[in-house]
């Protein structure tokens, strides 16, 4: 059985990616500088892991992840406070209600990952997404 898939983000510098998701509540559950840069950061439930690449060109960057949580408005109101841009890079981009079933924002890390975060939502045919 499955219990959690956790995405492994591309990181330019482990201090600065700490640094800032540190500012939406996540804390260090472990980090190394040796052999390979590596860190996992905690919020809650939730992990994103986070390996070395400093040759990483943000504006380049595909990598990214999804967050399901249970208020997202509330979620997307807490982390406004952190004051980023609603674009470049790093930013922080309005909560929506997508086609495919989902409110949701979308917030781009200084790496350029973007980690998508929404919870589901009634469809028009009053179904709801998979949870």
């Amino acid at each position: 059985m499955i219990d959690a898939a956790i995405p492994v983000l591309p990181a330019r510098s482990l201090d600065e990616t700490i640094a800032f998701y540190a500012r939406f509540g996540f804390v260090v559950g472990f980090r190394q500088d040796q052999p390979a840069p590596y860190a996992i950061l905690g919020r809650g439930m939730v992990e994103l892991h986070f390996f070395g690449f400093p040759d990483l060109r943000p504006s380049d960057s595909y990598a990214g992840c999804y967050l399901r949580v249970n208020d997202v408005d509330k979620l997307h109101r807490d982390w406004s406070r952190v004051g980023l841009p609603a674009t470049g890079i790093p930013r922080l981009g309005a909560v929506r209600d997508e086609p495919w079933g989902m409110r949701e924002f979308a917030l781009v890390d200084p790496n350029g990952n973007l980690v998508r975060v929404g919870e589901p939502v009634a469809l028009s045919q009053g179904e709801t997404v998979v949870r």
